[in-house]
């Protein structure tokens, strides 16, 4: 083979790569303005890019628990069609104005930081398209959207929502505290499950305090199955979240902030081996605690067993590009798997309308 060819396709992985990377930086580096985002209005652009609404992984990363949270309810409970519509409704616009509010605090605080990482120098904030103030008042609006969905909740409901909003809250500053930050946001993502369970009319913590009726719910204060799902989600976004980490890990190191990345490094993969295979139980168990039908165990186990675990073999934790693709598809796809084997079982049981 001729050097000439060798250096021409030496040439065209670096041109693939940078396409990536460059690709990258657009979408989650607050750059991304193509498709419907170039339709809006100019001063509106920096706004989407600071919502991360599109691409909308970052609604859905948040939509999906409360979605998993209404079907579970769904299937205890045997609730109507027409009751899961509703509250799924519900959860999307309560999910829309709180991942706006989310994304929004966390980018004002890390907005100092962001000015330091090539891949988030030109968000919105630290390139100097929306002002501290103005990000301040929008999140501040988009709380107060989120909020007003709990108004069409059930009644009681609104308390629950406490923990993930002292969570939410902290979790910009559990990156600077603690290696563990994945951990803060698995828990805050995951309160989604026990919100849709609330929003079916369904209050997830029965033991303890609430009143117990097993030594299960004595020991754990929840109602078990939501219990299973609720860290079987917690496992799963630590295990994406922690790919995701990947693409900064060098200039995390560089600016002092700490996560599973910073900590293990090339280590990574046989953690995430290890929390793949804990989350797998989980929804083993979750299933198993309902009685579910095969179908669960194969679409919801047995598809973020393949999804996540093609995601750990596959991904170069070295290579950012190779982090978002696998991020970028694979939680589509564990998500996708879950929400499909809850609504497998939904379908089994004939809901009415």
């Amino acid at each position: 083979m001729s050097g000439k060819t060798i250096n021409g396709k030496q040439q065209h992985s670096e041109e693939a790569a940078a396409f990536q990377n460059n690709a990258l930086a657009q979408q989650y580096g607050g750059g991304h303005a193509g498709g419907w985002v170039s339709r809006l209005p100019p001063s509106w652009v920096p706004y989407v890019q600071l919502a991360r609404l599109s691409p909308p992984a970052a609604l859905f990363l948040i939509y999906f628990p409360h979605f998993f949270g209404i079907v579970l309810a769904a299937i205890i409970q045997r609730s109507p069609v027409s009751q899961v519509l509703r509250a799924s409704i519900v959860m999307l616009g309560g999910s829309f104005f709180f991942s706006n509010a989310a994304h929004g605090w966390n980018d004002l605080i890390d907005a100092p930081i962001d000015k330091s990482i090539a891949r988030t120098s030109k968000r919105p904030i630290p390139r100097g398209a929306i002002s501290p103030r103005a990000a301040f008042i929008f999140t501040v609006t988009q709380a107060i959207g989120a909020a007003s969905f709990l108004l069409l909740m059930p009644e009681g409901s609104a308390i629950y929502a406490i923990p993930n909003i002292i969570g939410t809250y902290y979790y910009p500053w559990a990156k600077r505290h603690t290696n563990f930050a994945q951990l803060v946001l698995g828990f805050c993502l995951a309160w989604g499950i026990i919100m849709g369970s609330c929003a079916m009319g369904l209050k997830p913590f029965v033991g303890g305090p609430f009143g117990a009726r097993n030594v299960w719910e004595e020991f754990f204060w929840a109602e078990p199955s939501i219990a299973c799902l609720f860290l079987a989600c917690i496992l799963w976004t630590v295990i994406y979240d922690s790919i995701y980490a990947h693409q900064d890990v060098k200039d995390d190191i560089k600016v002092g902030l700490k996560s599973i990345a910073v900590l293990f490094k090339d280590r990574t993969k046989p953690l995430l081996w290890l929390l793949l295979g804990c989350m797998v139980a989980l929804l083993y168990t979750c299933g198993n605690l309902l009685d579910m039908g095969i179908p669960f165990y194969v679409i919801a186990a047995g598809g973020s067993l393949l999804s996540l675990g093609a995601m750990i073999a596959n991904v170069d934790l070295k290579e950012s590009s190779s982090c978002w693709w696998w991020f970028r598809y694979g939680f589509w796809l564990a998500g996708g798997a879950i929400a499909g084997g809850l609504l497998s079982e939904y379908v089994l049981i004939e809901p009415g309308l």
